[in-house]
């Protein structure tokens, strides 16, 4: 069993890399489950509307909860099912977001918000994080080229922005790789590959 994240800023391709990373792994004859965060179970894309599309104010504390229902759930009845089936398990975000976003682009205590983490996942910790960066200008130009509508996390200022940034740059620890996301997508895939290939390898074995 393998559960691999792909995290980053807004703009940064994490969607992208998540869609072609499966295909690659599946093209191996892998089995693999793709997800998203916040999402993959009725109760965590309720909560996923609620936290990105509410019209309604929304205090830090309350998004906070909101995003870790969404994972207790997918984690719970999706990724921890999958894992001891073992499947790949290829998360579009995770625990990451949550310190990069609320902790550092909300001003939420991290102490706090990491016990509460714990507490929704289990203490289920990927194998691998692969965190796409991109400068703050290069993630929304590339946003509005695809014209995608803004959620309440996207319409943030810059300065919000720059503090998720900077989060994920300074991000450090077991299994946490960083790609340069600005740079070609062929050399962004290459480089995410090689990671992937190294921390699936040994699972390889039992595959023909």
């Amino acid at each position: 069993m393998t559960f691999i994240v792909v995290e980053g800023p807004e703009g940064a391709g994490k969607s992208t890399l998540t869609r072609w990373l499966t295909a690659q792994l599946l093209a191996e004859g892998r089995r693999v489950l793709p997800v998203r965060q916040p999402g993959g179970t009725p109760i965590a894309e309720a909560a996923r509307k609620l936290a990105l599309k509410s019209k309604h104010e929304i205090t830090p504390a309350a998004e906070l909860f909101l995003f870790l229902a969404a994972r207790a759930d997918l984690v719970d009845r999706v990724v921890r099912p999958a894992l001891e089936d073992g499947q790949v398990v290829l998360a579009d975000r995770y625990d990451l977001s949550t310190l990069a976003y609320q902790v550092a682009g909300r001003g939420l205590p991290r102490a706090e918000v990491e016990a509460a983490l714990r507490l929704a996942t289990g203490g289920l910790i990927p194998d691998l994080t692969l965190v796409l960066d991109v400068p703050v200008a290069v993630g929304r130009e590339r946003q509005r080229r695809a014209q995608k509508e803004q959620d309440r996390i996207e319409v943030q200022d810059d300065a919000f922005h720059e503090r998720v940034r900077v989060a994920y740059r300074t991000a450090a620890g077991p299994g946490i790789v960083h790609i340069d996301a600005s740079l070609s997508k062929q050399v962004v895939q290459d480089a995410a590959w090689r990671e992937v290939q190294a921390v699936t390898a040994p699972s390889l074995r039992g595959v023909s």
